[in-house]
């Protein structure tokens, strides 16, 4: 027989080992841990398409695209680099996928290359026009960016990104396939077609307690 007052001493320990168990819990559940990594590092947590994806398509496709006879070909006729603009990149996949710094990293890829001539695209020439339109009230004389000097674009790049998605037993794989083109703007030729494929295959691990 266990006396009241042993009874009471167990009660007491036990309430004590459950508030101890509830805090431990709550205090994992709620903390939280941030490191800094390089901006290089692949880190590939959910498996959806993230920056390393789009730097790697970007600076492989444009690659790709300037290795190609088209540009050769413009500046032995033309004795000048051709002009480019990165037109609309389509989202076709099943993912929220930011195309903006997709288009940002073509970009970035294109002008540094130096092998073309790279202008502002449209929402930036608005912006860039406003400007021109304020210089003329407000600025010097010989100051001032006459309008209608601006170089037009030779060839846009455009495209998309699509996906196929195979899941089952929670396992899924994910294709990848982006597609750029190289559009001649005088004559709507297609001088060049890139391909880049990315399959990824998620895995969810079960944990048992």
């Amino acid at each position: 027989m266990i006396e009241r007052g042993e009874r009471s001493v167990l009660r007491a320990c036990v309430v004590g080992l459950l508030v101890g168990c509830a805090a431990a819990v709550s205090g994992c559940g709620h903390e939280t841990k941030v490191t800094r990594v390089d901006t290089g590092t692949v880190t590939d947590l959910s498996g959806r398409w993230n920056d390393t994806d789009s730097q790697m398509v970007a600076e492989a496709m444009v690659k790709e695209a300037l290795a190609n006879p088209w540009l050769g070909n413009f500046t032995k006729g033309k004795n000048r680099q051709p002009v480019v603009i990165v037109g609309t990149v389509l989202n076709k996949s099943h993912e929220h996928i930011n195309v903006q710094t997709f288009v940002n990293d073509l970009e970035r890829e294109l002008t540094n290359s130096q092998k073309v001539t790279f202008v502002a695209a449209k929402g930036e020439r608005d912006e860039v026009r406003e400007e021109r339109r304020e210089q003329a009230v407000h600025a010097r004389e010989d100051t001032q960016k006459a309008p209608g000097k601006e170089i037009g674009a030779d060839y846009m790049m455009r495209g998309s990104i699509a996906t196929i998605l195979d899941e089952q037993d929670g396992a899924k794989a994910v294709f990848y396939q982006i597609d750029l083109e190289m559009v001649d703007l005088e004559n709507n030729v297609k001088s060049w077609f890139g391909q880049k494929k990315i399959k990824k295959v998620i895995e969810k691990k079960r944990t048992i307690f």
